[in-house]
């Protein structure tokens, strides 16, 4: 597969970018957790009505992919994410001076929908500019810097945490989003042509999904890893019950267990991106799934019989560096072959890794906190449904028909 980039739009500093707009909407779910139990006195609200606010920003990202993608194959990548940064500044700003937990909900709801455009378009521009091996590299630098949010989020808001409540974090918030658009007003530079963009309204772009939900390569990867992340979320909802709650860690060795599967995430999606790119994208994405089902059997092992804690720690960062290694490969499969609707395709495989994620982290509760075996249970299926779906790679990828897509 060769290398190709188009310098035309690819300045310099422009893969930098693309990997911050990565960051910016996921960390909105974790750098004012740390603040969560003070946000909710503060409100006079249940816990679980406080939760919801973590819950919404989950189902605007993955509802904002969804609507960003489309928008920008028709409209173009730059004004659809300058619309979506600004929304994020201006819905971070109002959950910061949300009198209520109802507006601070809607609130939480909004700024994930406006988060949720900065993820689309940096795929979706990262295959505008790249193709061939230098797009497996890009993804697996998406992944790399995914895993470092995962790290910074939580560090970041407990440490601002110590001199600011939960609405200066979201003032912080509101300024990172500023720098964002500063930047991406002097750096991005429109990456889709006018010639390359969809024509025609919404039945065009009900056109779009049909021929992609036609390819069955395109539906088993972004299948895949939906399966794949609904066990990574399981993972990130359980972790803290198991190895605070039932093995008893410090707040301080959690932090750095976590530390530890964060830093394997980034690690093996960085060598999985140059395992697609040297050996084979389909052999990676089977690799993934199979270390994600040792740390998903480990748990459940777990589950059913007491395991001593090493087990567990082994099994949790098995579990999330193997949906490392499945992520470079499984969007290159998604994305390659659709260059003229790379927004379209790119929403799809967004929204259902957070949907089925959003769906998969309140199961791992369903028993309480005394016990591992849901976490156990819930990713175990995750990854057979995710490795079933697999099969649907290894057949033919029909031609698309429906809608043309042009190569830049």
């Amino acid at each position: 597969m060769p290398e190709t980039t188009n310098h035309a739009v690819a300045h310099r500093t422009l893969p930098a970018l693309l990997l911050l707009l990565t960051v910016f909407g996921p960390i909105s779910m974790d750098l004012y957790l740390p603040a969560l139990p003070a946000l909710t006195t503060e409100l006079g609200a249940a816990t679980s009505v406080a939760q919801l606010t973590v819950t919404a920003c989950l189902l605007g990202l993955a509802a904002g992919q969804l609507i960003a993608g489309p928008a920008s194959d028709r409209f173009g990548r730059r004004g659809i994410l300058l619309i979506g940064v600004t929304a994020y500044i201006a819905t971070s700003a109002l959950c910061a001076a949300s009198p209520t937990i109802e507006l601070l909900i809607v609130a939480r709801l909004v700024q994930g929908l406006a988060g949720g455009v900065g993820i689309v378009i940096a795929q979706a521009a990262g295959r505008d500019v790249y193709s061939g091996t230098a797009l497996i590299r890009f993804y697996g630098r998406l992944t790399v810097t995914g895993g470092f949010a995962a790290i910074v989020g939580p560090l970041l808001g407990g440490l601002l945490n110590t001199v600011t409540d939960w609405r200066g974090l979201f003032v912080v918030l509101a300024v990172i989003g500023a720098g964002i658009l500063v930047l991406s007003l002097v750096v991005f530079g429109e990456t889709l042509p006018v010639e390359h963009r969809l024509d025609g309204g919404f039945g065009h772009t009900l056109a779009a999904y049909r021929t992609l939900l036609a390819d069955r390569v395109f539906v088993g990867a972004v299948l895949n890893q939906g399966f794949l992340n609904a066990a990574l979320f399981a993972y990130l909802a359980g972790a803290t019950f198991v190895l605070q709650g039932i093995y008893g860690l410090s707040p301080q060795a959690y932090a750095a267990a976590f530390g530890l599967n964060s830093a394997g995430f980034m690690v093996f999606g960085y060598l999985a991106g140059r395992a697609s790119e040297r050996w084979s994208i389909p052999g990676t994405l089977a690799v993934g799934v199979l270390v994600t089902g040792l740390g998903a059997g480990g748990l459940l092992a777990a589950g059913l019989t007491p395991m001593p804690l090493i087990v567990v720690i082994v099994s949790l960062f098995a579990l999330a560096s193997g949906v490392a290694i499945s992520a470079p490969p499984a969007t290159t499969l998604a994305l390659a072959e659709y260059p003229g609707m790379a927004g379209t395709a790119s929403s799809l495989l967004g929204m259902v890794r957070f949907g089925f994620g959003g769906i998969a982290a309140p199961l791992v509760g369903v028993a309480g906190a005394a016990t591992i075996l849901p976490l156990g249970v819930v990713t175990v299926v995750a990854v057979l449904l995710g490795a079933g779906v697999c099969v649907l790679l290894a057949r033919r990828r029909p031609v698309p028909t429906a809608v043309p897509s042009p190569v830049p």
